[in-house]
């Protein structure tokens, strides 16, 4: 007997058939993060590792937990819990107590995404929503960095960010390998890109959002430093901007499908980033930046929008 109920949602035409499924996708990120897991371990103990497995455990709880309770198809399968326990491990420091963090999985999972219908239908990152949480909520832990084991001389809470320009500030080079204090995922820029090359090969990612993102904040970084080059260099490996402009702001559910939405989405993301940086209270900028885009999303789609095949509009 067919259920009268159901309805099937078809969208303008052409239609294309792809192999990819979210569950694929879902698990080619999953790999693309485990350069900078790595990383991470190596270069903060132990306690790193168990943060992001504690973090990954109770994502998935969470979100198992919630569909047994409204009785909502189980949907720990498609990885996008994992994902979102990855990054906000690493979105805290090594030393962020455990139980902690386990409250920032249960407001990403719960409140952000169940809360609004699930995989698809959040208007914000869950785990960058998560963040900005935990930073009013713990700001000293959430500012209180471990120091690096590659790093013998490093200060202790204190990011690159907030040592530009003074005698403590990393490298270059220490920046892109890693070799500096700072949250789990951002600490090292060559796993970022490693891992981000991987999903521009998978094809599961495209560079419009990165590319847009990080030109626009180099572009500004670079006329507001009067042409220096290393200081816009220093803004781009510092801080979590390469964590967020590869892997958050390219959220597939919270960032824009067209082309030119894509475009105007990233150069507003950099926008954003430059404006706090240079003139706001904080050295970093990255969260509040993406999430204020991730609002505007349906607005910038709405402008941005391609005429569909054979529409005539009055």
């Amino acid at each position: 007997m067919i259920n009268v109920n159901y309805k099937l949602t078809v969208s303008s035409s052409p239609h294309a058939h792809a192999k990819e499924s979210v569950k694929s996708i879902m698990r080619d990120v999953v790999i693309a993060l485990i350069p900078a897991a790595v990383v991470s371990v190596a270069y903060f103990g132990m306690s790193a590792m168990w943060l992001i497995i504690a973090s990954v455990a109770a994502s998935v709880f969470f979100e198992y937990a919630y569909c047994r309770i409204m009785k909502k198809p189980v949907t720990i399968g498609d990885f996008s819990a994992v994902i979102t326990g990855i990054l906000i491990a690493f979105n805290v420091p090594a030393g962020m107590p455990i139980w902690m963090v386990i409250i920032g999985d249960f407001i990403a999972i719960i409140i952000v995404k169940e809360f609004f219908g699930g995989l698809g239908q959040n208007f914000v990152n869950p785990a960058l929503a998560a963040r900005i949480i935990l930073m009013v909520s713990f700001p000293k832990e959430m500012t209180s960095y471990p120091l690096n084991n590659m790093a013998a001389d490093a200060v202790t809470t204190a990011t690159p960010l907030t040592l530009a320009g003074t005698a403590e500030a990393p490298s270059v080079l220490s920046l892109f390998a890693g070799y500096h204090t700072g949250c789990l995922g951002e600490i090292c820029a060559a796993a970022l890109v490693i891992g981000f090359i991987y999903l521009l090969i998978r094809k599961v990612l495209t560079p419009v959002i990165p590319a847009c993102y990080l030109g626009t904040v180099a572009l500004i970084m670079l006329i507001a430093g009067r042409g220096d080059f290393y200081g816009m260099l220093y803004q781009l490996l510092s801080g979590g901007l390469l964590l967020g402009a590869l892997f958050m702001a390219t959220d597939y559910v919270t960032s824009p499908v067209n082309f030119k939405g894509r475009i105007v989405y990233g150069v507003g993301c950099g926008l954003l980033t430059c404006l706090i940086r240079l003139f706001g209270s904080s050295a970093e900028g990255v969260s509040f930046s993406i999430i204020i885009m991730n609002i505007l999303v349906p607005h910038i789609e709405k402008l941005t929008r391609s005429k569909v095949f054979g529409e005539v509009r009055s």
